[in-house]
Order: structure tokens, then sequence, then C-alpha cells
């Protein structure tokens, strides 16, 4: 074998361990082997989580085991000598991005350190889980964090108050959050720390803020000795479904910091969220964080900064901050800059053909590849190892930048490739610019530092690339940063997005390899880079789909029709087949009226403990603009009751005495959704106003957990590495009133 061919090679797999270890640059900092006196204790706030728990199991709000929590937060606290105090109220909550409003009992518990006046800091976890699992990250990651901080703290000066609150209903639609701003505390607060979790590992992100958010990025800065965070991640959260405590607190306009691991979803909201899938690290993390944020607010000066920031750590061990402005008029700047200098050394049209040709065919290459090993798998084939799909996918991106490179040979040599590149680079950032402006700082300083490089040329001639290759390495430690958190953010798919965003990183450094390409000759090159993406496709179709850690989604509900009187049973599976043991079943795919999650259908038998919720119609009174409907809830048993009407129900509020909330009716989901979770159901009375003046046809949903006796067969086929997630097994009936 020639030696350009071995060279080659090893660099192109060199590459590819670069993308592979890029992991480490996503990794929170070490537990400390020691602690001093007044340092976060991981294992000690680990130990406290575990007596709050106790037996681990859901404890979603408004539930016995939910009492028992909550009595083990308070007995904590009061071991500390501390005061907390209990509020009990039945609320409600608009849901964010959603045309909904939801109901429950909480019982929100709150202590206060420091001074009895003043502006507060307000520093909040919830303790309720969802009730498909324990919710050990999901909020306890925060809870043990508040109890280690209120610690900590509660012999400590500070010079302003600090309020813990442990809320509760976060989960049925953020309703402690909702309840605490009518609580008289919450009007001397004035600055808010959120704890919350999307995982069980990983660094913790500061992946939200108030805005404008220099006032809060100027406290984050000062405080976070290893900071994670980035104004792309923050932007982009903004535009999504997803929602936390922060969206109710935002209307007090508070100075916020939002904070969160994302490290392995697929224990998220599932049984497998619990104690000994926790990292002590990422407890250690948030804990660092929480409190040094903490002790910046309470006794820190006042931030002297305005406007709007954009921000991004270097492998967390620094972070860089400059106005939006300066931002924008820098890109604009280093676009016409490249742009001249792409001109003057030509060849811009295969420089483009290159950079825009590698991006297109290796995402095609990977949606192919995804697809046929799906006909084949179906469903999340990736879920237990996403590390060989990403890998084969990057190894797509490889294959297609190295055909295309060595295509050009030498009608384009590097000087004429790299400018172009970086020119295309920026353009990509100015597009994700307009949608998320935070995202441009990834897209400054790198081409910066090539443009620098391109200027000293004239006293040194291998400034150029000397620089390039610098830039590279920085790219490496922000955008490859990026996208090992966005690996874990985007678990779910589509893996395809992968290959141009992982083309930004990895076109640069085969541009810097032409050279080696061009000496190895076009087929030669592209038989190297062929056998790695085939490589990774095969090894990414032969990894097993699901394992005991990272496990298949898979939800049983009985379902009962009470108008019909049929039963259906309905699986949730990540749109793998129904197990082969059940094929007898006459599986089909189809929805739920309460849902538009496709799902695996079959017909079930009668359940004869199922108890339909109803709903008792106390007053209907015509107003001016349509009508206010009070009515009482009859549970009937059901844990969790929901009212859905049509589109056309044009109901503007909802909600209980004291807590009628808004409903935001241009959000896009169609079907309006009145909510209750918990005990207090039974006899809850709601007061619904619509603009209809027609009475309006509502379907009733009650939902309890646990299945009848007739899914023993469904249990027992349920794969090996599988459990429920996001909804648990359940008993649900539907039904039909006229209101």
């Amino acid at each position: 074998m020639r030696r350009p061919i071995v060279l080659l090679t090893l660099v192109l797999l060199a590459l590819l361990g670069a993308m592979a270890a890029k992991s480490a640059l996503v990794e929170p900092p070490k537990v400390r082997a020691h602690n001093a006196g007044q340092q976060f204790h991981a294992e000690r706030a680990e130990t406290g989580l575990a007596f709050v728990l106790h037996r681990p199991g859901p404890h979603p709000a408004d539930t016995q085991a939910n009492d028992l929590v909550r009595a083990r937060i308070v007995y904590l606290l009061q071991g500390m000598g501390l005061k907390p105090i209990v509020r009990d109220q039945t609320a409600c909550n608009e849901l964010y991005k959603a045309r909904g409003v939801s109901c429950a009992r909480v019982r929100n518990v709150i202590a206060v350190l420091g001074p009895p006046t003043g502006k507060a800091v307000l520093l909040n976890a919830h303790y309720d889980s969802t009730p498909v699992g324990p919710g050990a990250g999901d909020d306890g990651f925060g809870v043990a964090t508040l109890l280690e901080v209120a610690n900590l703290l509660k012999d400590r000066e500070l010079k302003r108050p600090v309020i813990l609150l442990f809320n509760e209903g976060e989960e049925r639609g953020l309703i402690g959050a909702r309840a605490f701003l009518a609580d008289p505390l919450s009007r001397n607060v004035d600055s808010l720390v959120n704890l919350e979790a999307r995982g069980v590992r990983g660094p913790v992100n500061m992946f939200e803020t108030s805005r404008p958010n220099a006032p809060a990025m100027a406290i984050f800065q000062r405080a976070a000795e290893r900071p994670v965070a980035n104004s792309l991640s923050t932007d982009v959260y903004r535009l999504l479904p997803n929602y936390t405590d922060v969206n109710s607190f935002a209307e007090r306009g508070w100075l916020t910091l939002n904070l969160a691991p994302i490290g392995n979803e697929t224990r998220y909201h599932s049984p497998g969220d619990d104690l000994a899938a926790l990292d002590h690290a990422t407890l250690q993390h948030m804990g660092d964080q929480t409190l040094a944020l903490a002790l910046e607010l309470a006794n820190g000066r006042a931030p002297n900064a305005s406007g709007e920031r954009i921000f991004m750590d270097v492998a967390s061990r620094c972070l860089i901050t400059l106005p939006l402005v300066a931002g924008a008029v820098l890109l604009a700047a280093l676009l016409v800059a490249f742009a001249w200098l792409g001109w003057r050394r030509g060849a811009l049209g295969r420089g483009a053909a290159v950079v825009l040709g590698t991006l297109l065919a290796s995402t095609a290459l990977s949606w192919v590849a995804l697809f046929l090993i799906g006909a084949v798998r179906q469903g999340m084939f990736w879920r237990a190892f996403p590390m060989w799909t990403t890998l084969a996918v990057y190894a797509s991106v490889i294959l297609a930048a190295v055909l295309l490179i060595a295509i050009t040979s030498k009608r384009a040599g590097v000087r004429q490739l790299r400018p172009v590149f970086w020119l295309l680079f920026l353009v990509a950032g100015a597009g994700i610019g307009a949608i998320a402006p935070g995202g441009i700082v990834y897209f400054l300083f790198p081409p910066l530092i090539v443009l620098l490089g391109a200027i000293a040329m004239r006293w040194w001639a291998p400034a150029e690339r000397a620089a390039a290759i610098a830039a590279i390495l920085f790219l490496y430690l922000t955008w490859g940063e990026m996208l090992g958190l966005l690996e874990e953010l985007l678990n779910t798919g589509p893996m395809w997005l992968f290959a141009p965003l992982g083309a930004l990183l990895i076109l640069p450094a085969l541009i810097e390899a032409k050279p080696l390409i061009d000496s190895a000759r076009l087929l030669p090159a592209a038989t190297v880079a062929g056998i790695l993406a085939l490589a990774g496709w095969i090894a990414s179709a032969a990894a097993p789909a699901y394992s005991a850690d990272r496990q298949q989604r898979f939800v049983i509900e009985h379902v009962t029709d009470t108008r019909s009187g049929k039963a259906l049973w309905s699986i949730v599976n990540d749109r793998k087949p129904a197990p082969a043991a059940l094929h007898a079943m006459h599986w089909r795919s189809g929805k739920l009226p309460m849902s538009e999650r496709p799902r695996w259908l079959a017909d079930a038998p009668p359940d004869p403990t199922a108890a339909a919720p109803r709903v008792e119609l106390i007053a209907s009174e015509k107003t001016s603009q349509g009508r206010t409907v009070s009515l009482r809830l009859r549970a009937n048993g059901a844990e969790n009751l929901r009212l859905f009407a049509p589109e056309g129900a044009d109901i503007s509020s909802a909600g209980v005495e004291g807590f009628v909330r808004p409903i935001d009716r241009s959000a896009e989901e169609q079907k309006y959704v009145i909510d209750c979770f918990g005990r207090s159901c039974e006899g809850m009375v709601l007061r619904i106003v619509t603009g209809s003046a027609q009475p309006i046809e509502f379907t009733l949903v009650g939902s309890t957990s646990g299945l009848p006796p007739s899914a023993a067969p469904l249990i027992a086929a349920r794969p090996r590495d599988a459990r429920p997630q996001y909804l648990p097994d359940a008993r649900i009936t539907i039904s039909r009133v006229w209101l």
C-alpha cells in the first residue's frame, strides 16, 4: 500500500476518533475527593434525596406518595433549624404553547434564609414526579440541590433574603409556580434560579435567561466556575414546545437563570429515572453552580449591564460573551472580507461546489442509509448505542468531502478552498442568526483567526495555515461541544441532521488535508473513505437497538369507549411492530381521541372495573361574549380527568375560583383541553368561559395508572429492555358530555 494512502487512512481514522471523543468536552467536572466546609457536598445531597424518596416510585401531585415526599422535605428542613411553610392551594395554570388549562391541589414548601426584609432571591425546584417514574433526576436533582444549599446557607450572613421553593404540580402544567405567584412572599422576589432536569447525567446546562439577558449573563459569568452555556441553545429553546416553571414566573420580569442536565433522555419520565441512574458528577455540577449563583445574587454587587449578549463556553472552562450588535457587525465584516478574499483567489464556484456538495450529498446519503436500516429494524434502532449511528453519519460526511475534494484535484488548491469554506460557514451563521440570533457567536472567532492569519502572511508565510489549524481546534472546542450536547438533546432523531452540522467541523480539517488526498488519488482515497462509511453503517445496523440502560419506550393502555361499549388495547412503542407473541391480536396503526400520537390498536375484552368519570352541570350563564359554564367533576376513582373540546368551542379561559386562567387560542394545537389531576378532582368545581352560545360536545377522558388482569399477556410480551416512558401503563375511559 502506498504511503499516502496509509497516511490518509490514519488521518481519516483520527478525524472519526476526534468526532467520537468530543463527548469528553461535555462531561461534568469530577466529584471532589474532599470538600471544604462551605462547599457543596454531592454525596451528602444524594443521601438526603434517598431519604426524601424513601421507596422510589411515582409520586405525582396530590397523591399519597407525594404527601410522604413532602413530609420528608419538611422534616429535613426542620432538622436544619429552619421553619418551612406549607401553602395548601387548589390552583390552575395555562398550558403554555397549547390551548389548555390544568388544575390540581398543590402544597408548596417554602423556606426563607437571610434577613427578613429586602428584595429576595428565589431558588426553585419541583418535588412532584410524573405518573410514570420516581423522578430522581426530574426533579430530584433540584430537590437534593436545594436541601444541601439550604444546609450551607442557613448559618451564613446574607445581605438579601433567599427563598427556597419546593413546588408541587410542575409536571401537571407548572401549577405550583402559578400558585406561588399568588403568595405574598413572591412580591419581594427580583431574581430566580430554576433547577430542572431532562436526563440523569452530563453537565448542567444554563439554557434559559431573562430577556434582555445582559444582567443575567453578568451574574452567571461572575459566579460559574465551570460554565456550560451558549446563546444558541437559549434562543432555540424559546422556539421549542417545551416549558418549565420559568414560563409562569416570566410575567414578573425577574432576573432569571434556568439550569438542567440533559444526559440520557431515555430514562427521563420513565421508571428508569431512579436513584441508581443518577450521576454524582452531575449533582456536584448543579450544586456548585446553584450555590455560587445564590451567593452572588444574595451578596454580590448588582449587575451593571444592559442589552442583549451572545455567549458560549469553551470546553466548559471559560465563557465568552459580547454584545449582540457587536457580534452582528463583526459577522457582516467577516462576510465582506472572505467574499473579497475568495473572489481574489478565484475558484469561488469550485469551492462552493465542494462545500455545498458535501452538505447535500452527506445529508442525502445519511437519510438513505437511515431509511434502509429503519425499513428492516424499525423504531429508534440507535437508542442503545447512538454513537455508532452518529459516527456513521460523520463517516458519510467524510466520504462526500473526500470525493469532492479529490475531484477538484489541482483546479482548486487549499488556498482557494479555504476562504470559500469560511465564507459559506459565515453564510450559514447568518442564516442561523436570522432564526436564533444567539447562534452567530459560534461563527465569529474561527474565521476571524483565519483572517488574521491571512493578513499575517505578509510577514510570515505559514501564518494562514497555522491560523487555519488553530481555528479548527477552536471550532472543535466550541462547535464540537455543541454537537455533543445536540446528540444528547436530539437522541430521538432526525439523525441525518448531524450530517450538515458535523460537516461544519469536518470539512475545514479535510480541506487542510487536501494535499494528502490529492497524493493518494481519487479512487484509493474514495475507497478508504467508502470503507469507513460502510463500516460505520454496518456497525449502526448491527448494534442492539435497546439495552438495560437505554430502553425502548413501551406503553400499554386499556381503553374503554363508554358510548360504544367497545374496548381497545393501545401500545406506544417507538413505532416498532407489536411483539410476535401478540400478532394473533391483529394490531393496526391508529390514534385515540385524546392524542395525535400514533400507536398500535387491537380489540380488547371489556374491563369490568372500568368506571367512567362524570360531569355535573351547575350553571350555564349567557353573557354578551358567549357563556360562562360552571360544572362539578366526579372522578369516580380516576387519577386524571381531561375535558377536550373542538376548535370551534372558542374557550377563552377556564379554572377554579381564584385561578381562572386565560387560554392561548393562537396556539397551533387545535383541541382545547382542561386538565385535572389528583385526589381533589373529586368534587372540584370548574368555570369555563366560551364564546359559543350553543352547547359544546366535550370528550371526557379519565385515566388511572395500572392495567386490568386481562393485560397479563401484553405485560409478559413486553420486551426485556422496554419500559413505559412519558405515559404510564393505564386504564382509560372515554365518554362524551354536552355543556
